[in-house]
């Protein structure tokens, strides 16, 4: 995720080239919008002919802590009944592991979780999160293979309310972002926890690859007009060389990063800091 030091190195000693600078980076998936707002910063400066890539650095770093906010607004348990995560995606970016993950995460400041393994479409999704459970010591809601998604959380919703659980964490099945009756059906989902609490789900997190780039930023948009997101979780900004799709999420559709994962291991996620992702730029 160190794309800024990557930038210093290629350009170093060298005078600017703009449309280089600009190809870097939107390769490294900032975004257009936030690519030619830092271009433009850079061409207004005085005296711009004479800068270094240390100075377009800096602009860099400036623009991004202008987008990104400072905290992550933090997960807290609500009074009375259970609070509701959704967490959505497409195949393959890691959502079941992130919702054992975020699990883990929510215990360790002592909080109850369920968890309902509402993906009953992919072939062993539902035995993959029952060994999540049994290792956090959870207890985890089931169906069927290709029954009703919304009928199994609406019946983890009671589960968890009866249980007084502080957290009900449902891993839906992932699905194209494209496929208009998949997004119809998360739709269900959600109309079908309001029966329950018309605020429900209260958390809609859209589990994305940092490696994939824009493709997230797409799939960022379809969500987000399909059911409303409340945040991010990132998978795999370890091994990213960029990450900058974070920065242009949040930029382009006000979608901020809740929490990030940095590795394989149950313990490798935490609340997404913006001090820390700009220190890693570097």
């Amino acid at each position: 995720m160190n794309f800024l030091k990557t930038l210093a190195e290629h350009f170093a000693g060298k005078p600017i080239d703009w449309e280089e600078l600009e190809e870097s980076l939107i390769r490294a998936d900032l975004g257009v919008p936030m690519t030619s707002r830092i271009i433009k910063t850079l061409q207004e400066r005085e005296a711009w002919s004479l800068m270094g890539i240390n100075d377009v650095v800096k602009i860099v770093r400036q623009e991004i802590s202008r987008v990104l906010p400072a905290n992550s607004a933090a997960i807290q348990p609500l009074a009375g009944k259970p609070n509701v995560i959704l967490l959505l995606g497409v195949n393959g970016t890691g959502k079941t592991t992130s919702t054992a993950k975020l699990a883990r995460y929510l215990q360790k400041d002592r909080h109850s979780v369920l968890l309902a393994a509402a993906d009953t479409f992919r072939a062993a999704a539902i035995e993959q999160l029952g060994i999540w459970a049994t290792r956090l010591g959870v207890e985890m809601i089931k169906g069927q293979y290709n029954s009703d998604p919304a009928a199994l959380c609406y019946e983890a919703y009671q589960a968890a309310a009866k249980r007084q659980a502080d957290f009900l964490l449902c891993d839906t099945a992932g699905r194209l972002h494209t496929k208009k009756n998949l997004m119809a059906e998360l739709e269900k989902v959600k109309r079908t926890l309001a029966k329950h609490d018309p605020d429900a789900p209260h958390e809609t997190l859209l589990v994305v690859d940092a490696t994939t780039g824009g493709n997230a930023l797409s799939q960022a948009r379809e969500f987000q007009t399909a059911i409303g997101l409340t945040g991010l979780v990132v998978t795999k900004l370890d091994g990213s060389g960029k990450g900058g799709i974070v920065v242009a999420i949040q930029d382009e559709l006000g979608i901020p990063t809740r929490f990030v994962g940095t590795g394989e291991q149950l313990d490798d996620f935490a609340a997404f800091d913006r001090r820390t992702y700009i220190e890693n730029l570097l």
